[in-house]
C-alpha cells in the first residue's frame, strides 16, 4: 500500500504540535469506538475477601505472613509483584502522557479515561495479593516505595510518534504478561482477575495501534523511524524497579515473558497488522528505518531461537533430575 500524499508536508514539515492537531479527529473516533465496546467492571468483585485476615501490627488476632499461606506458584508470585509495581507507577505515566498529549479535547478525554481504567488494575491486584496472602505485604510496600521514589522517565521522549509507537507495543506486552502470569499462577481466582485486566490492556493496545496506523498515513517516514527506534530499544516500563533484572530472568525461564514471546506475540502482531515492513512510497530515511527494522526482527528471531534451545535443554535437565 502507498501511504504518501502530495498534500501532506514532508519529514521536515511535521512538529509534535502539528501531529497532535492532525490526529485529533482520529483520537476522537477511536475514543468513541473504545467507549462503545469497553465494559465497566468492579475490582472488588474479583477479590477473595473471605480469605482475608488481619495482620499483626495493631490487631490481637493478627497473623504474620508466611510463604505457606500463598496459593500462587513461585513464578506467579514473582510476576505478580513485577506487574503490580509496574501498575503502581500510574501517576508518573499519567504525567508523561498528559504533558505530551494535553488535557483538552479528545486527547485530554482519552488521557483521563485511560488513567481511570488503568487505576483499576493496581487496585484489584493489590487487594487480591493482600486478601489471599499471595505475597509478603511488608516487602511489597517497601518495593513500592523504592520504585515510586526512584521516579519514572520514559525512554521515548524524542517525539510524540515515539510515545505512540511505544504504547502500541507496550500495552500488548502488558496484556501478554498478565495473561501468562494468570496461567502460571496456580490459582484460578488469580487467573480470572488477570484475564479481566488483560481485556482492558488489549483495548488500549487497539486504540494506540490504530492511532499508529493513522500516523503512518500522515507522516510515514517519521513514523517508520519512530517504530524502528522503539522496537530496537524496547524496555518494559518497570525496568527501574528493585531487582527487576533478576525477576525478568525468572519470568523468562518461567515462560511469563521472554524473547520468543516478545518477538512472536508482541512485536510481530502489531507490525503485521499495520503491514509496517510492506509500506512503500517512503523517502530515504523511511526506507533505511524500514530496512533496519526488518534486519532487527530477523536478528531477534535468531536470538529467540537460541533462547528456546537453552530453555528446552534446561527443562530436559530438570526432568532427568526428577526422574532420579
Amino acid at each position: 500500500m502507498t501511504l504518501t500524499s502530495p498534500h501532506l508536508p514532508g519529514t521536515a514539515g511535521w512538529t509534535d504540535a502539528r501531529l497532535l492537531y492532525a490526529l485529533e479527529e482520529v483520537v476522537g473516533r477511536e475514543l468513541d469506538r473504545h467507549l462503545k465496546i469497553s465494559k465497566d467492571w468492579m475490582p472488588h468483585d474479583y477479590v477473595p475477601w473471605s480469605e482475608a485476615r488481619n495482620f499483626p501490627a495493631f490487631f490481637e488476632d493478627g497473623e504474620a505472613w508466611d510463604r505457606s499461606q500463598s496459593k500462587v506458584s513461585d513464578i506467579g508470585r514473582t510476576a505478580l509483584v513485577v506487574n503490580l509495581l509496574t501498575e503502581d507507577n500510574l501517576p508518573s505515566y499519567h504525567h508523561e502522557i498528559a504533558t505530551l498529549f494535553g488535557r483538552d479535547g479528545a486527547w485530554g478525554t482519552w488521557v483521563h479515561r485511560w488513567t481511570a481504567e488503568e487505576g483499576r488494575h493496581g487496585i484489584v491486584m493489590r487487594d487480591y495479593l493482600l486478601a489471599s496472602r499471595a505475597v509478603d505485604p511488608d516487602e511489597l510496600e517497601k518495593f513500592r516505595m523504592a520504585h515510586m521514589c526512584e521516579g519514572f522517565e520514559s525512554d521515548n521522549r524524542h517525539s510524540m510518534l515515539h510515545s505512540i509507537a511505544y504504547v502500541a507495543f507496550q500495552e500488548l506486552a502488558t496484556r501478554i504478561s498478565h495473561r501468562n502470569t494468570g496461567h502460571h499462577s496456580g490459582d484460578p481466582v488469580c487467573d480470572r482477575m488477570l484475564a479481566r485486566i488483560a481485556l482492558d490492556e488489549n483495548l488500549h493496545m487497539i486504540f494506540y495501534r490504530n492511532l499508529l496506523g493513522a500516523a503512518f498515513e500522515l507522516a510515514p517516514d517519521l513514523t517508520m523511524q519512530a517504530v524502528r527506534d522503539v522496537v530496537v530499544h524496547f524496555r518494559m516500563p518497570g525496568h527501574g524497579m528493585p531487582g527487576f533484572e533478576r525477576a525478568a530472568a525468572q519470568m523468562a525461564i518461567g515462560e511469563i515473558y521472554n524473547l520468543r514471546i516478545h518477538h512472536d506475540d508482541v512485536l510481530q502482531p502489531v507490525l503485521r497488522f499495520l503491514k509496517v515492513l510492506d509500506i512503500d512510497g517512503l523517502g530515504p530515511e523511511g526506507l533505511q528505518a524500514q530496512d533496519e527494522l526488518g534486519l532487527y526482527m530477523d536478528g531477534l528471531d535468531t536470538e529467540a531461537s537460541k533462547f528456546d534451545e537453552r530453555l528446552a535443554a534446561r527443562k530436559a535437565r530438570m526432568a532427568a533430575r526428577a526422574a532420579h
